[in-house]
């Protein structure tokens, strides 16, 4: 980091402490500084899920495409994890090893982390993520060492997660795409006809759990000459252009806003209603933002691999993919602007479903909740489970004209394979005490 953010940082910390004389210095000292640092009161918000609608505002702001926003999203998460990790030593690191100075506050070392990592990511921004970090030390008390402690050490993290992440592959110079002119391939669609799929950067992007993009990879989508294949044309053709209000409204709804920012605002909602707790938040959000970024890197890994055509092409070409019971229809248009990548499998079905996985092994899948979408202000949609959730995502793709159903049930296999590998394999719990070495109490 740059030494003179560093500084800025670090006096920061010092604005909101009180004089040293008023902490003693001894452990039990540090001891009271961390806990009451850490504890909010009934009123005072928990900072982990208020960086979290931070990043989801910064994602906003920018005007990230969804499929990056997932890899922004968990850098940023994967630095608040280890900040607090760091302190608390409970779980498995994402890749930063637990050394956070004794007596450190977890609440400063997220708002470090998350401020650091986005500031890096969106330095236009920093002018207002610097007025967040001011006003959530203010909340944060007066606690001197134990804040100054958990700031520099979040602070710390964030650039080592950075660092790590820089060596990615995702900003790699891309191949030259050279078109498929079988039936089945990708063609540029309308409006844009773009002739190079987006963001296939994501395809050869190191994961931040999976062993490789491929690791998950689907089966091929049926044979352009299949009954399934049939069956699934004629259903995005009938329902992608012509669809009923509610059909209509529930795929402006799934399209108006990036999975990360939906399910990210369910994820802090149902949090907050059972109280988990900073460590647990942090761990939960995680969790979460690196399931999304790794199913992303996942899909986009098939899209490349299998290089499908859009309903808008197959539609107008049905006569060439010798099927019978598939009728050309030239100058068929979707409900709305077909996306320029690749069909197979749906990515917002892969990513959901990687959330609901990740949601429904904390909270259970027979969770209600309400959802929102940025691009539909004043509208909710309620649900009983995540998994119903995940289901009208399918539909949505479906109603929109943009994707074959046997691509979204592909993609909810993709997910729920990247949510159960990390589940597995990631954030796992190395110690049970209510009290940890260095006196800082759990949450």
């Amino acid at each position: 980091m740059h030494l003179y953010r560093r500084i800025a940082i670090l006096a920061a910390a010092a604005f909101v402490s009180l004089p040293c004389a008023a902490a003693s210095g001894t452990p039990a000292a540090a001891k009271t500084q961390a806990v009451r640092a850490d504890h909010r009161s009934s009123s005072d918000p928990n900072v982990v899920l208020v960086w979290n609608q931070t990043l989801m505002t910064a994602l906003a702001t920018a005007g990230t495409p969804a499929p990056v926003g997932t890899r922004l999203g968990a850098i940023v998460q994967s630095a608040v994890f280890d900040a607090v990790n760091g302190v608390a030593r409970r779980f498995t690191p994402i890749h930063v090893v637990p050394a956070a100075p004794g007596g450190s506050s977890r609440a400063a070392a997220a708002v470090g982390a998350a401020h650091e990592a986005l500031v890096s990511l969106f330095p236009s921004q920093q002018a207002t993520l610097d007025a967040q970090l001011a006003a959530s030390l203010a909340a944060l008390g007066k606690d001197d060492k134990s804040i100054a402690r958990g700031l520099a050490w979040g602070t710390s993290v964030a650039d080592q997660i950075l660092a790590w992440r820089a060596t990615d592959h995702f900003s790699d110079p891309l191949p030259v795409y050279v078109p498929g002119t079988q039936p089945g391939n990708w063609q540029p669609t309308p409006p844009g006809f773009g002739t190079q799929p987006l963001f296939r950067q994501l395809a050869a992007t190191t994961p931040f759990a999976l062993t490789s993009p491929s690791q998950f990879r689907p089966a091929a989508p049926p044979p352009l000459s299949s009954a399934r294949y049939a069956a699934d044309f004629n259903e995005v053709k009938a329902f992608g252009n012509a669809t009923t209000p509610d059909q209509t409204a529930t795929a402006i709804f799934w399209n108006s806003d990036t999975p990360t920012a939906i399910w990210d605002r369910v994820a802090g909602q149902v949090a907050q209603a059972h109280d988990l707790g900073l460590a647990a938040d942090a761990r939960l959000l995680a969790r979460l933002n690196m399931a999304l970024a790794d199913t992303a890197i996942a899909i986009w890994e098939a899209k490349n691999y299998f290089d499908t055509w859009r309903p808008v092409t197959a539609i107008a070409h049905a006569d060439t993919d010798d099927n019978p019971d598939t009728t050309a229809q030239p100058g068929w248009k979707p409900l709305l602007t077909t996306p320029a990548f690749q069909e197979f499998p749906s990515g917002h079905s892969g990513v959901s479903a990687a959330a609901a996985a990740i949601l429904a092994s904390v909270f259970g899948n027979d969770t209600a909740f309400t959802a929102k979408s940025a691009g539909v202000p004043g509208v909710e949609r309620s649900f009983a489970s995540f998994s119903d959730a995940v289901a009208q995502v399918n539909d949505a793709r479906v109603f929109a004209g943009f994707h074959f159903r046997f691509a979204c049930e592909a993609a909810n296999r993709v997910g729920a394979n990247v949510a159960n590998y990390i589940n597995q394999t990631m954030f796992l719990r190395v110690r049970d005490q209510d009290e940890d070495d260095d006196g800082d109490q759990q949450d």
